[in-house]
C-alpha cells in the first residue's frame, strides 16, 4: 500500500462513518472526526463545560482562550472581556475563575474570557477544521441533545461527534477522565432519545458506562473528584453532577459561546 492509500484508509477507519453519532478523545479526536463535517459537542465535567453552562444561564458569552498565561489578559483587554483567574486566585477584584461554584457567585459580566488548556483547546481545533461547536456537559446533556437533532443534526450524513477532553499527565499525554466518558455518555444517551443514530461502537460504549450505575457517585469518586473536593472545591463538583438541571445550549457563535437554546443553527 502506497503512502496516498494508506492516508485514505487511515481516514476511513478514524472516521467511524455510516453513524450518525460519533465519539474519540481529546484535542487529536476533535482534529480527526472534525473534517467529517456536523457538529462537535466538546465534553469537560471538571470543569470547562460546567462553567461554560453556568456562565451562560446568567446570560455570560464566554470567549474560550487555550493559554493560562499572560497572553490570556492581553486577549481579555483585547476583546473587552472579565478575564477567569486560576481557582486559588479568585480574589474580590477578580471575582471569576474556572470553578463552577465561584462563578455562579461572582457578579454578572457580559463577556468572560475562560482560559482552559482542555476544553478551550479542542473547541479551537474543531473551528479550524470548520465544524460546529456546542458545550455538553452533564448539566445539559438533554437540551443540548434535542437542539442538535432540531436543527438536523445526528444522522450519517450531518454527524454528531462528541469529544471528552480528558486530562494530561505530566509529561503531556492524554489521560481519559471518567469524568468526560459520563458526560460524553450523558449527551450521546440524550442524542438516541432525541432520535439520532445509528450510534459508532465508541459513542455506544460511552453511553453504556453512562447507563451503567449511579453517574453522579461515579464523578464524585473519580480521581478528578476526589482531586477536587480535598482541595476544597467540593462545591464544583456537586454542580457538575446536577444532571440535566440546565436548558442552556451554548454553542460557538463567531468564536464566543453563546446561548441558541431559542435560536436556529
Amino acid at each position: 500500500m502506497d503512502g496516498a492509500q494508506a492516508s485514505v484508509g487511515e481516514q476511513h477507519w478514524w472516521s467511524q462513518e455510516s453513524t450518525g453519532v460519533r465519539m474519540e478523545w481529546g484535542p487529536t479526536g476533535a482534529l480527526r472526526l472534525a473534517g467529517v463535517g456536523g457538529f462537535m459537542v466538546v465534553v469537560d465535567v471538571l470543569s470547562f463545560t460546567t462553567s461554560v453552562s453556568v456562565v451562560a444561564e446568567a446570560g455570560t458569552r464566554v470567549i474560550p482562550f487555550r493559554w493560562r498565561d499572560e497572553r490570556a489578559a492581553g486577549h481579555a483587554a483585547e476583546h473587552d472581556a472579565a478575564l477567569a483567574v486560576g481557582r486559588r486566585a479568585v480574589t474580590p477584584a477578580s471575582p471569576w475563575s474556572l470553578s463552577p461554584a465561584a462563578l455562579r457567585r461572582a457578579p454578572f459580566t457580559p463577556r468572560l474570557v475562560l482560559p482552559s488548556p482542555n476544553g478551550s483547546a479542542i473547541a479551537a481545533a474543531a473551528v479550524e477544521r470548520g465544524a460546529g461547536v456546542v458545550a455538553g456537559c452533564l448539566r445539559n446533556a438533554t437540551a443540548v441533545a434535542r437542539w442538535l437533532v432540531a436543527q438536523g443534526f445526528g444522522r450519517p450524513r450531518r454527524p454528531v461527534c462528541v469529544i471528552p477532553a480528558g486530562e494530561h499527565w505530566p509529561d503531556g499525554s492524554l489521560r481519559p477522565a471518567l469524568e468526560d466518558l459520563l458526560g460524553a455518555g450523558a449527551v450521546i444517551a440524550a442524542l438516541l432519545r432525541a432520535g439520532a443514530g445509528p450510534l459508532s461502537a465508541e459513542a455506544a460504549s460511552a453511553r453504556a458506562v453512562f447507563a451503567a450505575g449511579d453517574p453522579a457517585a461515579a464523578v464524585r469518586a473519580c480521581s478528578s473528584g476526589r482531586e477536587l473536593t480535598s482541595t476544597g472545591f467540593a462545591d464544583d463538583v456537586a454542580i457538575a453532577v446536577e444532571i440535566d438541571a440546565s436548558g442552556v445550549v451554548p454553542a460557538l457563535v463567531d468564536g464566543v459561546f453563546t446561548d441558541v437554546a431559542d435560536a436556529l443553527a
